[in-house]
């Protein structure tokens, strides 16, 4: 059956200031989506993914002309929603007949609402789709109903939505094929924002999913706060498929917390001294996971940075924020990775529930304490599935646009702040930290390549056009400016 999946278009400009976007984008595989069409691929039908990164709204439909599928997955999370209520209508307006399926974060939080909310959808797949989506072809293929299979919601011929019962989780990560990279097409059209790699190309992998922590703002599947791992045997298998058969030089690795648990991190890290060629790679972890000895081995077999989510310097607000950790921990961490000689990335969100413009201030300052190679300073923001966003009239006023929800534009704004101190305090942060004579200095000093030159200028080009701007982090909201409590 031919099957289309389907990223729809959006720029950097949709997410970021457009003098910004220019050293801030990030044009990173498409991970789920990629999964996706490996498994309907390897099911036996064929697939073509378009990820709309690289074309316009109407250069996705024009090859939704040409492809001429039965079937067309759109994949969207809260802010890419409105794109794939177009990229829908769009479709149905070539071939009424072509079956059009709603998945990824968004529809997954929502369930049959994102039908109800667009009539030209057909279906939704609801949490993890690699066994989902061949059944769904399947049936279709079948000329078959959709009633019973488990993980979707459907429309049917009377026009009423039905939801089917949930789909449990996968167990065995290991029984998911590994992604097949030649459905992305030219690799050297992905890119990351300048400081944010080693080398090029960099493929994405997941070596676990899921998380044990509860804070209010995250996302998890079927809200089960638990860690699904991929055996360690499985992993190095596609790293060195990666390295080995596609000549990627960097592997990005997206897990939650990649050293959850220490000692099989350990063990990856031993079995990726082996891979040759050699390969660099970045993680995220949580502070209070790492200690030196590990992130020693880490840069060992390659790691040349991680990222903490430090989020706040009071600690009153991580406890708000049910992030589990404390201030001294994510000093702790922060020492010991540098101590190991990793460049350490540090976020940080603006606009927690209960946070006074002064504590913003004070998390500004712990930032330049810390003293990380890169921080950024978020918006608080109220993804549909959280804790924040069901439970969202105790903790402040939030945006009904979903294009807002992007981390950059305020569309959460606590009762303890306004939306005009929110965004003053993000450029007060991004001018304090960047301006440092001690910051600016180290970064001209660790220019050893061209790159390294690149990323300092288009960096410095960013920061001068941050500096004279009154409110760089402003951008277009539904939430009104005024105190709300």
């Amino acid at each position: 059956m031919k099957s289309m999946v389907i990223l729809p278009s959006w720029k950097p400009d949709d997410i970021y200031p457009a003098k910004l976007a220019r050293s801030a984008v990030s044009y990173q595989h498409p991970l789920g989506l990629l999964y996706i069409a490996t498994c309907v691929q390897e099911a036996g039908h064929e697939v073509e993914l378009v990820d709309g990164a690289f074309w316009t709204h109407q250069e996705v439909l024009d090859k939704v002309r040409r492809f001429r599928p039965r079937f067309v997955g759109v994949s969207a999370n809260a802010s890419m929603w409105t794109k794939a209520i177009k990229t829908a209508a769009g479709i149905k307006a070539i071939d009424p007949a072509i079956h059009v399926s709603a998945a990824g974060p968004y529809p997954s939080a929502v369930e049959e609402k994102c039908l109800v909310d667009c009539p030209d959808f057909d279906s939704a797949v609801i949490g993890e789709g690699e066994k989902t989506m061949p059944e769904l072809l399947s049936r279709l293929e079948a000329n078959a109903g959709l009633e019973g299979v488990a993980g979707t919601a459907f429309r049917r011929d009377d026009g009423r939505v039905h939801l089917n019962e949930p789909r449990p989780l996968i167990e065995d990560l290991d029984s998911i094929p590994i992604p097949r990279r030649e459905l992305l097409g030219d690799f050297d059209k992905y890119e990351s924002p300048p400081g944010s790699y080693r080398r090029k190309p960099i493929a994405i992998v997941m070596t676990s999913r899921g998380c044990k922590a509860r804070c209010i703002y995250c996302f998890q599947m079927k809200g089960e706060h638990r860690i699904r791992f991929r055996s360690v045997d499985n992993v190095v298998r596609e790293v060195k498929e990666l390295v080995t058969d596609y000549g990627f030089r960097e592997i990005r690795f997206l897990d939650e917390t990649f050293t959850a648990d220490r000692e099989r991190a350990m063990e990856l890290c031993r079995r990726f001294r082996d891979i040759k060629p050699d390969f660099s790679f970045y993680v995220s972890s949580r502070v209070n996971t790492v200690d030196f000895e590990l992130l020693r081995e880490m840069k060992r077999a390659g790691c040349w940075a991680i990222l903490f989510g430090a989020e706040s310097g009071v600690q009153k607000n991580l406890n708000t924020l049910r992030k589990g950790i404390t201030l001294d921990q994510t000093r702790a961490a922060v020492a010991a990775a540098k101590k190991a000689g990793l460049k350490v990335y540090t976020p940080f969100i603006i606009g927690i529930p209960g946070e006074t413009y002064e504590e913003a201030l004070e998390t500004v300052d712990f930032a330049i304490e810390l003293d990380p190679h890169y921080a950024n300073f978020h918006t608080m923001t109220p993804f549909p599935g959280t804790e924040l966003y069901d439970n969202v009239e105790k903790y402040g006023v939030m945006s009904s646009n979903t294009d807002d929800y992007t981390f950059e534009g305020a569309a959460f704004v606590p009762f303890s702040m306004t939306r005009e101190e929110i965004e003053q305090v993000r450029t007060l942060a991004f001018r304090k930290f960047y301006s440092r004579p001690g910051f600016i200095f180290k970064r001209i000093f660790e220019i050893r390549s061209v790159h390294d030159l690149k990323t300092v200028s288009k960096g410095a080009a960013s920061f001068f056009w941050l500096w004279t701007q009154r409110n760089a982090a402003s951008a277009k909201s539904g939430i009104p400016g005024k105190k709300t409590g």
